[in-house]
């Protein structure tokens, strides 16, 4: 349900949108007769109003309400040249959690290469990793000692999956794991755009003592199609600096620790 305010009782309709669309990102969803009594307003005026942030990509309308949008997963090469900024800031603020000597899982993707690349070379590392891209990047830096998790390439991923993966993952242990995050939310937890990809970060998870995800503000709330794991399973969460507050205490209220990235230029 809703909570009431008289801050939202009395506001505008553009104020009213961004209240709308906070609430939106903290709790996934909005019914639009809980609104409408919220913000003393027709059924009409809210709808116009997920209508509007609808328009501009912000929520997706469904019967009775609206929900985030799912966020879609670009190709690889593109990834790769996209907000490098942005991933490098997260990453440092990623690397802070880890201690020397630690075995980390680290999955594919652009930003879990910027996390591999910020690591310390004389904290005496071992890193585990289904993306060959990363293996390459600890080789070349030296000072880690590197496994690499076989099985069929997903070449959108970046790294391998499958039962063959799954089943090494399921043979080691280690005490950080940095699953890619294609959607995380908080009251539903961690999510994947393919179940082979699921299942694989799922292996990681379980292998774990604590997991580490790392999302760009665009995957806060949102879902994809296949869950991970519950929000239960996550430890800390790295965000971005301009992550939304109410993102963040969505998560905070739930047990899990979230670091805020330094602010970027630009």
């Amino acid at each position: 349900m809703v909570k009431v305010t008289p801050a939202d009782n009395n506001a505008l309709p553009e104020e009213r949108q961004q209240r709308i669309l906070s609430r939106l990102r903290s709790d996934g969803r909005v019914v639009a007769a809980e609104l409408a009594l919220a913000f003393e307003v027709s059924e009409d005026s809210i709808r116009r109003d997920l209508r509007e942030l609808a328009a501009q990509g912000l929520c997706k309308r469904v019967y009775g309400g609206a929900l985030l949008p799912a966020v879609t997963l670009t190709p690889l090469k593109q990834r790769r040249t996209e907000h490098s900024a942005r991933k490098e800031a997260l990453a440092r603020k990623a690397v802070s959690l880890v201690q020397a000597g630690q075995t980390l899982l680290i999955d594919a993707g652009t930003t879990n290469a910027a996390i591999a690349a910020a690591l310390p070379r004389e904290a005496g590392l071992t890193v585990i990793t289904n993306a060959p891209h990363i293996a390459q990047l600890l080789l070349d830096r030296e000072g880690f000692e590197v496994l690499l998790i076989g099985g069929r390439i997903d070449t959108a991923i970046g790294g391998t999956v499958g039962a063959q993966a799954v089943e090494q993952v399921r043979r080691v242990r280690a005490d950080l794991c940095f699953p890619g995050a294609c959607a995380i939310d908080a009251a539903h937890g961690l999510w994947g755009f393919d179940s082979e990809e699921a299942l694989f970060k799922r292996a990681m998870i379980e292998a774990s003592d604590e997991t580490v995800v790392v999302a760009t503000d665009d995957k806060l709330g949102a879902v994809a199609a296949h869950q991970v794991s519950e929000l239960s399973r996550v430890q800390h969460l790295v965000v971005e600096h301009s992550a939304d507050r109410a993102a963040r205490t969505a998560f905070t209220s739930r047990g899990v620790a979230v670091h805020r990235a330094e602010a970027t230029a630009g």
